[in-house]
């Protein structure tokens, strides 16, 4: 029987986290880190990690998402979205391990009219997108081609906060809800793309990619999708009204994409997988939040 092979998850309390340990191959032990258990900001703290527990793989799930917050807090962004990745890429460089990263939609500018290819140039409007697309060059300055860079958006699970179950808290305590309807994008279950990126590691895929499910939705179209199924499976007891926003209604302190759907046809190609519609995953994450107690 052969051995089974170490990865690395960064980040694995988070919602990708524990969707990449859920997923695993039989044939990969996980070495699930946390934030308490590694301090991907910390250079020497990375390496002796590393060095102890002899992985063949990282996957970099670690990032510091808080958009708004991003533009007061500049330097915990940098710290765990750009300086954590490059420790990560020097160490998988110095020790020979595949290194796995996962970066935002929020690298763009937000003003395509159609799904954005992975060659587009980037121009990150907030602190967040900024902080992220530094990450990824340092990992491209340090591992060259031979990084896997995968972009995703509007990510969601049955683990963690999200706009999922946001939506449904609300919808439960209110009879109306306002919800903005001229972002349009693609909701992304954090299921698909662990299974994504353990694919990605088994056919040793390289360069940037972009991953979300398929087809295009607004927030507003998202939250009526929730409202249906969960209504549908029991999760709420009735539907409410919703109205849509403008982006002018809500304003918040980082520019949000009016347009991120991401292409993902090089992505389904290199990995042999087809991303299924956004909302045939949102019914069974939502299908797997009724059987927890």
């Amino acid at each position: 029987m052969s051995e089974k092979k170490k990865v690395l998850i960064t980040g694995a309390s988070g919602q990708l986290g524990y969707e990449l340990q859920r997923t695993a191959p039989d044939s990969v032990e996980v070495i699930a880190a946390s934030r308490s258990d590694l301090d991907i900001s910390d250079a020497s703290a990375v390496n002796d990690f590393v060095t102890e527990h002899k992985p063949v793989a990282i996957i970099n799930a670690a990032a510091y998402t808080a958009v708004d917050k991003a533009e007061d807090e500049r330097e915990q962004a940098t710290a765990i979205n750009e300086t954590g990745a490059r420790n990560l890429a020097q160490v998988a460089a110095d020790n020979n391990v595949k290194l796995l990263q996962v970066s935002t939609d929020f690298v763009f500018s937000g003003d395509a009219h159609s799904p954005i290819p992975v060659t587009t140039d980037c121009q990150p409007q907030g602190f967040y997108g900024e902080s992220k697309l530094q990450g990824e060059r340092a990992i491209q300055e340090i591992l060259g081609d031979q990084a896997f860079i995968i972009r995703t958006a509007w990510l969601y699970s049955a683990h963690g906060n999200n706009f999922v179950k946001t939506m449904l808290r609300l919808m439960g305590d209110r009879d109306e809800l306002g919800v903005i309807a001229d972002q349009i994008g693609t909701p992304t279950w954090a299921h698909g793309l662990a299974e994504a990126l353990w694919q990605a590691l088994d056919v040793n895929a390289t360069g940037i990619h972009h991953w979300t499910d398929a087809g295009a939705a607004s927030w507003y179209d998202f939250a009526q999708a929730i409202m249906e199924e969960g209504e549908a499976l029991g999760l709420l007891d009735k539907q409410i009204n919703l109205k849509p926003l403008t982006t002018a209604d809500y304003p918040t302190p980082a520019s949000r994409p009016a347009y991120s759907v991401l292409d993902k046809t090089t992505t389904w190609q290199a990995l042999g997988l087809n991303g299924e519609h956004w909302r045939v995953a949102l019914r069974k994450m939502m299908t797997e939040l009724t059987q927890r107690d």
